[in-house]
């Protein structure tokens, strides 16, 4: 996943601009809205998922009224839009594999949005299993690649499943069970957390070692990023990192 390491610094880096525009506020209130309704319960210590949402909109800097109008709108306290949650697939350049998780309150109209962003991008929206099977939930933690031996020990110690190192990155990929258990471990010892979250992790890769493929590709990617319905993208390719160096310049 080296292409989506070096890539996930440029999308930290960007994630100031798409708060500055309300585009990330926007989908931070869909999550909670739904994660009220899924989980039964506007109460952050009874409903995980809302937990793990408030969360991420502090971490965004959205005000703390805003959570709270999303809680009450979810609640049925205040007026507010019917919200599904929907899968989508596709495959883009070079036979990239996408995983989307969108929110929608008209999922027609997400479809055949989504079916023209993949076609103007050389790619295809499939039927649904076609590619699922290729991504696994996991958790995934990102770490500087300082310390070596004191994080892979702790990784190791605590049964997380995989490590793979990059030129300034060390990620740990575990159960989502043992994911809370690694990430507190790090942080005890001291270790900084560049990013930590229960997401879906590629089984197999597509390696693009063509930059305009790359281009292609991760082109495809930011613009159903910039989608208002879609929360996730989820893909396999692997970009050498030389060529993402490249890229964003």
């Amino acid at each position: 996943m080296a292409g989506h390491s070096h890539w996930a610094q440029i999308k930290r880096k960007k994630a100031a601009q798409d708060a500055k525009r309300g585009q990330l506020f926007t989908k931070l209130i869909k999550e909670i809205i739904v994660a009220v309704k899924t989980g039964g319960s506007g109460d952050p210590d009874l409903n995980p998922r809302l937990r793990t949402a408030i969360q991420a909109a502090r971490a965004a800097n959205m005000p703390k009224e805003n959570i709270e109008r999303a809680i009450k709108k979810a609640l049925g306290q205040e007026e507010g839009t019917n919200y599904e949650e929907a899968v989508f697939e596709g495959y883009g350049p070079g036979g990239v594999a996408f995983l989307l998780k969108a929110i929608t309150d008209n999922r027609r109209r997400t479809v055949s949005e989504l079916r023209h962003i993949f076609s103007k991008h050389g790619g295809s929206l499939a039927e649904p299993g076609a590619v699922a099977w290729i991504f696994e939930h996991k958790g995934l933690i990102v770490v500087p690649k300082e310390n070596e031996e004191k994080i892979l020990e702790i990784a190791i110690e605590l049964g997380a499943e995989d490590t793979k190192e990059y030129e300034s990155e060390i990620e740990i990929i575990t159960e989502p069970s043992q994911f809370e258990e690694i990430k507190k471990a790090l942080e005890k010892e001291g270790i900084k957390i560049i990013s930590a979250k229960v997401t879906m992790v590629p089984k197999t890769t597509v390696p693009v070692n063509d930059e305009a493929t790359a281009q292609s590709v991760l082109r495809l990617m930011e613009t159903l990023e910039d989608h208002d319905d879609i929360q996730q993208v989820y893909v396999n390719f692997d970009i050498p990192e030389s060529i993402m160096e490249s890229i964003s310049k």
